[in-house]
């Protein structure tokens, strides 16, 4: 069983910084490959904010790229949102999802539990 653990969202105004953590726990994770930010306001639709290959080839949602940036550690089965010069657009409940596999070789695709960001003066 794989869980993922979030952290890091909260109140800021605008223009300000957010780090965003997700990390998984199992002990019978074996590998996890693509990993991926996904956001939610009220109203809209699920869209996806970030992605990060296992050898950190990176892709952006057009409208966070230079402002947002995700990251890695394979060891430590985490992964990172690294938010800046935030909008109040960028409000939303946000959500780590990870794709990989456990022992021996079964698939897992995985969500966190969500984090709630709000950007508002």
């Amino acid at each position: 069983q794989v869980q993922l653990a979030e952290s890091g969202g909260g109140l800021v105004q605008p223009g300000g910084s957010l780090r965003l953590s997700c990390a998984a726990s199992g002990s019978n994770i074996l590998t996890i490959s693509d990993v991926g930010w996904l956001r939610q306001a009220p109203g809209k639709q699920r869209e996806l904010v970030a992605t990060i290959t296992r050898g950190g080839t990176t892709n952006y949602l057009d409208s966070v790229k230079g402002r947002f940036t995700i990251s890695r550690d394979n060891a430590k089965n985490t992964v990172w949102l690294q938010m800046n010069s935030l909008k109040p657009e960028d409000t939303a409940v946000y959500y780590c999802n990870m794709k990989g596999r456990t022992k021996p070789y079964s698939p897992f695709d995985q969500w966190g539990q969500g984090t709630q960001v709000t950007v508002s003066s």
